[in-house]
């Protein structure tokens, strides 16, 4: 049997006392709309403040180490503000709601929808998105069922539209100075320079990236690795986690020498394999030098 629905396709409450409750909690969510209005508008931001705040979390090497990613497009290749630092921007300008919520869930797809608001100007920024219930794996696709499966996938899919709402709300100027700030954190680092290539080359191990990989990237030895190649390095392991790019849209991942070999033994064996004559039955060997 269907449940009832209203006017806008909602599932009615079944009961009266459902429906005072449904009645209750939108009553709360519209009063802590108005009293966030109210309070950004009786406590503004002060922008040289904030700017500020801003600069001094992206002196924070753990921020500037997640702060960018990049990702190729028409041979060039794309840098900017990641998730993690689009975050510390709007805690520091203030007076901004954002977050991501799931709005329905029917025939094995989420429909979420990402937002960022400015309280003080009414500046909103929404993307609606959606997330099929489903996980691509070397296997092939295997169907979520699990709820805690969905909602990973639905907050995973939805960092990127925050991000992009984020940004949307915040000065330009104010993002990409925080950017450049990461940068100089990331370059004047106390880490000595052969301790971030040694971390570099085990981060990126992890996604079947190998030494060879990266110096041809490079065009030289990882030793003579200079801190702005890693400042881009990292950017570029930050997108493969994230899942924002593949390893092969920065490496030429081919066949490495051990697969090659195994390769030419696979071949060689199949040329020694007994071989059927379908007419007579015969089983002869092709030695094949």
């Amino acid at each position: 049997m269907n449940q009832p629905t209203n006017e806008l396709g909602f599932a009615k409450p079944e009961s009266q006392s459902e429906n005072a409750l449904v009645q209750v909690d939108q009553s709360r969510a519209v009063a802590e709309v108005q009293a966030a209005y109210v309070i950004a508008k009786k406590f503004p931001r002060n922008q040289s403040e904030c700017y500020a705040n801003i600069m001094d979390a992206c002196k924070r090497p753990f921020l500037a180490e997640q702060a960018m990613y990049a990702y190729p497009r028409g041979g060039t290749m794309v840098t900017g503000a990641s998730i993690r630092l689009a975050e510390a921007m709007a805690q520091a300008w203030g007076n901004l709601d954002c977050g991501v919520r799931e709005v329905s869930q029917s025939n094995g797809v989420s429909v979420a929808e990402a937002y960022a608001i400015d309280l003080q100007t009414n500046t909103r920024v929404t993307k609606i998105f959606h997330v099929p219930h489903v996980r691509d794996t070397k296997k092939g696709r295997i169907k979520l069922t699990d709820a805690r499966d969905i909602y990973e996938m639905v907050a995973n899919q939805g960092a990127r539209r925050l991000r992009a709402c984020i940004l949307g709300i915040l000065p330009g100027d104010v993002v990409e100075a925080a950017v450049e700030r990461c940068k100089k954190t990331l370059e004047s680092s106390d880490v000595p320079i052969s301790e971030q290539i040694r971390k570099m080359i085990v981060a990126f191990d992890e996604f079947g990236v190998k030494v060879e990989h990266l110096e041809k990237r490079l065009g030289h030895k990882m030793e003579s690795t200079i801190s702005t190649e890693i400042v881009a390095l990292k950017a570029i392991y930050k997108s493969i986690k994230d899942g924002m790019a593949s390893r092969e849209d920065f490496f030429d991942i081919g066949l490495g020498k051990n697969a090659s070999a195994e390769a030419d033994l696979d071949n060689l064996l199949a040329d020694k394999k007994p071989k059927v004559n379908l007419k007579t039955g015969e089983i002869t060997q092709d030695d094949k030098k």
